[in-house]
């Protein structure tokens, strides 16, 4: 019954392709992903290494987690932020991600003076409550500072205050994290057979490097290593998962045609056996 969990009906659902199923997340690539509309195929862990596979039983609920995506557009081609994870992580070692984690309590006991458009937060709360959707955004915010030392914020408004520690490190830079600017562009929910399993939003937004309100240390932490810029068609050709490379699509789509905060993204997820491309 977790397959589905926090599943929306929309009008562009399909059930994808078992090759799709097998490389969802971490696996080889093959041509054509998400060509196939509605072919329905029973779901089969074989490239997935044993560590990463869940027990028999239930499956693991997924934790809420967010994933920043974010745009520089100072060099000829827009470059994005991308770093690899630890070879000690158990879920996708060595894969190239972009910065992001899982959702802190703290993060839904901070109020940014900034905060999301209310299309946004619409749509973030297809799925969860208002107070979620903020802390969704803000963890995003928050997990991309400790793993690349960038911020995302504002210094116009008074700073609040936090007695979380990882917040309060944030809030030492001078400035207020800012939801505003930020879109939603993505979501994907882990299959049920791994041991660790995400829910995971993907934000969006636009940076200026020279700009004051962005911290240029760059240092990684001990998840996300070898953080770097990089063109889309550079970020094509490093390791990345399967669902990373659904969402280089939809960044390069909204790259050249533009986007809009209502504008709806794909929404990856297990049900029944299948591995399902809705919207939301």
């Amino acid at each position: 019954m977790l397959e589905n969990v926090g599943c929306v009906k929309g009008q562009n659902k399909e059930a994808l392709s078992q090759s799709t199923a097998d490389e969802f997340l971490g696996w080889p690539v093959m041509p054509n992903l998400f060509a196939s509309d509605g072919i329905e195929t029973s779901m089969r862990p074989g490239r997935v290494s044993p560590e990463e596979l869940g027990s028999s039983g239930s499956a693991v609920k997924p934790r809420d987690s967010a994933t920043l995506v974010l745009i520089r557009r100072d060099q000829p081609s827009p470059q994005i932020l991308m770093g690899k994870r630890s070879p000690r992580h158990k879920f996708m070692p060595n894969k190239f991600v972009f910065p992001g984690g899982l959702v802190d309590p703290a993060d839904a006991r901070i109020k940014p003076n900034y905060d999301l458009h209310p299309a946004v937060r619409k749509r973030l709360m297809q799925s969860s409550t208002e107070a979620r959707a903020r802390a969704l955004a803000l963890a995003a915010v928050r997990e991309t500072y400790e793993e690349t030392g960038l911020v995302v914020g504002e210094q116009v408004s008074p700073l609040i205050k936090s007695r979380s520690r990882s917040w309060s490190r944030f809030l030492k830079c001078g400035l207020n994290p800012r939801l505003d600017t930020l879109f939603y562009i993505a979501r994907a929910i882990t299959p049920p057979y791994r041991n660790r399993r995400y829910d995971t939003r993907f934000f969006m937004a636009d940076v200026d490097p020279t700009h004051n309100q962005l911290n240029q240390s760059y240092r990684a932490s001990d998840e996300l290593l070898d953080i770097h810029w990089v063109t889309l068609a550079q970020a094509r050709g490093l390791d990345l998962p399967q669902i990373t490379r659904v969402v280089l699509d939809e960044i390069a789509l909204r790259l050249s045609v533009g986007q809009t905060v209502d504008q709806s993204g794909p929404f990856i997820y297990f049900r029944r056996g299948k591995v399902i491309r809705d919207t939301q």
